[in-house]
C-alpha cells in the first residue's frame, strides 16, 4: 500500500531587539553562559514583566505577512509547567488571543507553488538554555526571556522536501523584515516537526510522532525522511509499536530517538497572566506596519523571473539577501542593464565578497561606480579585460573607477588603426595562414592573440575579430 505522509510545523524564531521581551536585560548573541541576565530573567521574588513594544511590533508585522486574522487586543498568558529552564514555574505566552490566526503564505517546491495554512502565530518568551553532560545539566540563562515568534502550520504539508521550502521561505520573511537574523548556527531557529501517515483513503493510519527542538533546514528534511520510513517499516511489521509519542533527531546517527510516550494532552491550566495589560492593536498600527514591510523575496523572485526574465539560477542568488537585491534594483534604477547587473554581481562582486569576508553593503563599489565600468565597456572605451582590471584598482586604492579611465587604458576601436595593425601581423604570418585555410581552424585564436600582444590588451576584440574574419577570407 501506498502512504502519504503528513506534517505539520511548529517553528520558533528569536527576534531581534536590544533587550527581552519582558525584561530589560540585554537581547545580545553570546557564547559566554549567564552574562545577559537579571532578576526578572531569574525569577527573583516580587519581580514583574515590562512588554517590549519592539517585539509586539515585530510579531504584528509577521501577522500581516501570513496573511492572519489579527484580534484587537494582543493578550498574554501563562503557560504553566514546573521545568528547570523555566524558573519562575510558568512561561508568558499567547493561547486565548494569539496575535494571528487563520493565516496562509505560498512557498515553491520545485517549480510548483503551494499554499501553507497557518492555524496561528504568537509571541512568548524563549526559555534558559540546557547542556545535558554525563554528570550534570547547566543550564545558560542568556536564552531565558528572548522574544520567541512561534509559527504553527496545520498538517498540511507533505513531503520534506516542502517543509524545508516553508522553512526557507520564512527565514527569508524575517531576514528581509528585519525581524529576525534567523541563523540557525545560533540557535535562533528550532522546529518540531509532527509527523504521521494516511493511508491512499485519506485515512489516518498511525498516531503522531513529535520531533522536537529540530535546529536546522537539513535536520528537519532528515528526520521527517527517517520518521517516515520508521513508521511504514513499523505499519508493516509490527503495528502495535506505533504510539503517539515524542522523539528527537540525532544528528550523529541520522535518526529520531525515543523520549517518551504521549499519553495524555499536558493541561497546562493557562489562565490570562494578570500583570501584562492587553495591548489594543487599532487599525491605525496596523496600517503603519503595512508602511513598514519590504517587497519581499517571493514577490521579487516573481517579477524577476517574468519581468526581467532572469534565468532562475541567477534569481535566486540575488534574492539570498535583502541587500543583494536592493544593489541589484539600485543599479537598474540609474540604468544598468538589468542582465549585466546580475551578471556582475553573481559574478565577480560576490566572489570578491565572499573572498574578503564582508557583506554587500560594505562594498566600496556602489551602483553609481559600478556603472562608470560598465558605461565604459558599453562604449568601447575599455574591454571587459580592462573594466575588470579597473574593478579591482578602484577596489584596491578606494577611488572612483573614472580616475582609471583614461587614454592609456583607452580601448583601440578605431577601424583603420586596426587594420593596420592586423594587416602587419598577417604580413608576417604566411606559413600560419596556410595552416590555416588547410582546417586549423584553431589558429584563429593565435592570430587574436598576436593582436592583443602588439596592442597591449587593448584592441576591441569584437571588431579585432571581424577584420581579422574578412582579411583571412580575402587571403584563401
Amino acid at each position: 500500500m501506498k502512504y502519504q505522509v503528513v506534517i505539520g510545523l511548529e517553528m520558533h524564531c528569536e527576534l531581534k531587539s536590544n533587550s527581552k521581551v519582558f525584561s530589560p536585560a540585554s537581547n545580545i548573541y553570546s557564547k559566554k553562559a549567564n552574562i545577559n541576565i537579571n532578576e526578572v530573567c531569574l525569577a527573583f521574588p516580587g519581580i514583574l514583566p515590562s512588554l517590549n513594544y519592539k517585539s509586539v511590533y515585530d510579531a504584528i508585522k509577521m501577522a500581516i505577512i501570513l496573511n492572519c486574522k489579527i484580534p484587537k487586543y494582543m493578550i498574554f498568558d501563562r503557560k504553566n509547567y514546573f521545568y528547570p529552564d523555566l524558573p519562575k514555574g510558568y512561561q508568558i505566552t499567547q493561547n486565548t488571543h494569539p496575535v494571528g490566526t487563520k493565516g496562509n503564505i505560498d512557498i515553491i517546491v520545485n517549480g510548483t507553488k503551494k499554499n501553507i495554512t497557518i492555524q496561528d502565530i504568537h509571541l512568548e518568551e524563549d526559555t534558559a538554555a540546557l547542556d545535558h553532560l554525563e554528570e550534570v545539566s547547566l543550564l545558560d540563562y542568556n536564552r531565558a526571556g528572548i522574544p520567541l515568534l512561534e509559527c504553527v502550520t496545520d498538517p498540511c504539508l507533505s513531503s520534506a522536501e516542502e517543509a524545508a521550502a516553508f522553512i526557507e521561505t520564512m527565514i527569508k520573511i524575517y531576514q528581509y523584515t528585519g525581524i529576525s537574523d534567523a541563523d540557525t548556527k545560533k540557535g535562533q531557529i528550532r522546529c518540531d516537526v509532527n509527523i504521521s501517515l494516511k493511508d491512499d483513503k485519506d485515512n489516518f493510519v498511525t498516531p503522531r510522532v513529535e520531533v522536537k527542538n529540530v535546529n536546522s533546514i537539513a535536520n528537519v528534511k532528515n528526520a521527517i525522511i527517517y520518521e517516515e520510513a520508521r513508521q511504514i517499516k513499523a505499519l508493516e511489521n509490527n503495528p502495535s509499536s506505533l504510539v503517539g509519542e515524542t522523539r528527537r533527531y540525532d544528528e550523529s546517527l541520522n535518526e529520531t530517538v525515543f523520549m517518551r510516550f504521549k499519553e495524555d494532552d499536558i493541561d497546562y491550566k493557562y489562565f490570562i497572566e494578570p500583570n501584562i495589560p492587553p495591548f489594543e492593536i487599532t487599525t491605525d498600527l496596523i496600517n503603519e506596519i503595512k508602511k513598514d514591510i519590504p517587497v519581499l523575496a517571493n514577490e521579487r523572485k516573481d517579477y524577476y523571473l517574468n519581468n526581467l526574465l532572469l534565468d532562475e539560477e541567477n534569481v535566486n542568488i540575488l534574492i539570498k539577501d535583502i541587500d543583494t537585491a536592493n544593489y541589484f534594483e539600485k543599479c537598474i534604477d540609474i540604468g544598468i542593464n538589468h542582465k549585466e547587473a546580475a551578471n556582475w554581481i553573481n559574478g565577480i562582486i560576490l566572489s570578491y565578497l565572499n573572498k574578503e569576508s564582508l557583506s554587500i553593503n560594505e562594498f566600496f563599489l556602489k551602483p553609481e561606480y559600478l556603472k562608470q565600468i560598465l558605461d565604459a565597456m558599453t562604449e568601447n572605451i575599455i574591454s571587459s579585460k580592462q573594466a575588470k582590471e579597473i574593478f579591482y584598482k578602484a577596489l584596491e586604492n578606494k577611488k572612483e573607477p573614472k580616475e582609471f579611465i583614461s587614454k592609456e587604458n583607452t580601448q583601440i576601436s578605431d577601424d583603420k588603426e586596426l587594420n593596420d595593425i592586423i594587416s602587419k601581423i598577417l604580413n608576417n604570418s604566411e606559413e600560419q595562414i596556410k595552416e590555416y585555410h588547410n582546417g586549423k581552424t584553431n589558429l584563429f585564436d593565435y592570430f587574436v592573440g598576436q593582436v592583443m600582444k602588439e596592442t597591449r590588451g587593448k584592441a576591441n576584440p569584437n571588431l579585432t575579430k571581424d577584420i581579422l574574419t574578412n582579411k583571412l577570407n580575402k587571403l584563401k
